[in-house]
């Protein structure tokens, strides 16, 4: 790494120093951490010529699918392939990591070009996200695996269980049909019950049902999400 982002590194020992606290790693060298807050807004206008955070960023993406791949394949033992990688892509989504960037302050640590600053770069979940993947990376390059999975870890825990169930509701209805196929030659039907409430706020009441029984009801804000959630009760219930 350059002189020029040691020299940076040194001159926000403080800054960077209240990040790792957020963060939960401690570096044992601040160059990395300096390095991936930097976008490349900033490098084109400073003393730093050309280094910028994207290839940390690169690292990072690659490391955050290993350790998340790892971790998933584990927790949830009975999850298909395909299951596993939905639910690996609603973690891993720019908004997602845009969210948990906000989330360790990562936006107002941020080293951005004037232009870029005034253009509102530090809401832009691209430019966060891109940013989160590039501190993974950098806990990589001074730590390791060992420290990057314990890091990913104690990170992505809080949402693993809440975005599984978010999938497993969104596929409720495949499932259910796939089941019913298989067993009976025949797929159920879904029945709107109820909508109320304001144009911006409905709630929609869905049941549904096979060959006259009803099998479940859902609700949600949109009939869609009220007919996964049916399909979803008419699971448990089978």
């Amino acid at each position: 790494m350059a002189t020029s982002v040691e020299a940076l590194a040194r001159l926000h020992k403080q800054k960077l120093g209240e990040f790792e606290t957020a963060l939960g790693y401690r570096f044992t060298d601040l160059r990395c951490l300096q390095l991936a807050l930097m976008h490349s807004s900033f490098a084109f206008e400073s003393v730093c010529g050309k280094e910028n955070n994207e290839k940390l960023e690169f690292l990072g993406d690659a490391v955050l699918d290993l350790v998340l791949s790892a971790i998933l394949l584990h927790r949830y033992p009975e999850m298909r392939e395909g299951e596993l990688s939905k639910l690996r892509a609603s973690l891993v989504n720019e908004q997602h990591l845009a969210m948990m960037a906000r989330e360790i302050q990562l936006d107002e640590q941020l080293f951005l070009g004037k232009g870029e600053e005034s253009s509102g770069g530090r809401e832009k979940s691209s430019i966060l996200s891109s940013a989160y993947e590039a501190v993974l990376g950098a806990v990589f390059e001074d730590g390791g695996y060992e420290a990057i999975s314990e890091v990913i870890q104690r990170l992505f825990r809080p949402y693993l269980d809440a975005k599984k169930d978010e999938i497993e509701i969104a596929d409720s209805k495949s499932r259910l049909q796939e089941l019913l196929q298989a067993k009976h030659n025949q797929t159920p039907t879904y029945v709107l019950d109820s909508e109320e409430g304001p144009s911006h706020r409905k709630q929609f009441v869905v049941s549904v049902h096979f060959r006259d029984q009803l099998l479940g009801q859902g609700q949600g804000s949109s009939k869609k999400e009220a007919e996964q959630r049916a399909a979803a009760a008419a699971l448990e219930s089978l």
